[in-house]
């Protein structure tokens, strides 16, 4: 039986995380708040749980969902050969609005889909959602919407659309908060150095260039944007934008994500390398990806 309990008050909060707790640990979905929109969450282990989430929104297995984590240590429990720069990158902006993809460790026992040994990784900034990781430990989570219906920004607006496929729903408020822009994470896929932005959303190339000069923007190529050489002018213009609009709850995984909404895309442990899903309010086209590079879903948070 589908629950829903309102998380800005205390009671409800904390009676809401317990059954959100016993609903996760029973293989079964749940939608809460997170920093760019609403995701829906299910157990990273559990392929039944994995299953049922990508169901719920009427995806394939091509599109892994991404996985949200509660901290910073948890990145080497989950990913192997983390290149120095993804590294520092998560520690400037997690939490945040970045999805980073990178190497699943391979003696994890998980199935998040299609992810061709990725994962891709994000830690939310939002308490509600740091507050039940704590207690479930990492979650493949994707935007809370059905594909290609508009993301979620309220528990009210996932239940319309997930109904009984989700057994807790935690309302939060809007999100993004009032006033802020809807934008989806932004996913860099670190599977390779240099690193390369596969999805532009809250976190911008200047940003992520304060930190690693060397990171591409979408499209770039090699050596077509060396900051260290170029005018903070050229190396703005060399920048590539993507569709700031991309599914919350999951990026894409890098293939991969995002969630993957998010996320992704394996957002938004298999490996998801597809982190794109957080954008919304509606999930935009894929970018195109370079062969040898890990793909990219829709839905990332």
């Amino acid at each position: 039986m589908t629950t829903s309990y309102d998380c800005t008050a205390a009671e409800q909060r904390a009676a809401g995380l317990e059954h959100a707790q016993r609903a996760i640990r029973d293989h079964k979905c749940v939608v809460f708040p997170t920093d760019t929109v609403y995701g829906i969450a299910a157990d990273a282990f559990s392929p039944l749980a994995v299953t049922l989430l990508l169901a719920s929104k009427g995806r394939s297995r091509k599109m892994p969902p991404p996985v949200l984590i509660p901290r910073l240590n948890a990145l080497d429990g989950l990913a192997t050969d983390v290149p120095a720069e993804a590294r520092r990158l998560a520690e400037a902006f997690w939490p945040g609005g970045l999805t980073l993809i990178l190497h699943a460790q391979p003696s994890l026992d998980w199935d998040l889909g299609e992810t061709k040994g990725t994962v891709a990784l994000r830690i939310p900034a939002d308490d509600v959602a740091q507050d039940l990781l704590t207690l479930t430990g990492p979650l493949a989570v994707s935007s809370a919407n059905r594909t290609g219906q508009a993301a979620a920004l309220t528990a009210a607006e996932a239940e319309a659309q997930l109904a009984e496929s989700v057994e807790v729903y935690l309302e939060g408020g809007p999100r993004p908060a009032e006033g802020a822009d809807a934008l989806p994470s932004t996913i860099v896929d670190a599977t390779a150095v240099p690193l390369r932005v596969v999805r532009q959303g809250a976190i911008s190339l200047e940003r992520l260039r304060e930190v690693v000069p060397s990171v591409l923007g979408v499209g770039e190529e090699p050596g077509a944007a060396e900051p260290e050489a170029a005018e903070p002018e050229a190396a703005e213009d060399g920048a590539a934008t993507a569709d700031a609009a991309a599914g919350p709850g999951e990026p894409a995984h890098a293939v991969v994500p995002a969630e993957t909404a998010e996320p992704a895309g394996n957002p938004e442990p298999a490996g998801p390398a597809q982190p794109a899903e957080h954008a919304e309010p509606a999930e935009p086209a894929e970018p195109a990806e370079p062969a040898d590079r890990p793909s990219t879903g829709a839905g990332t948070v």
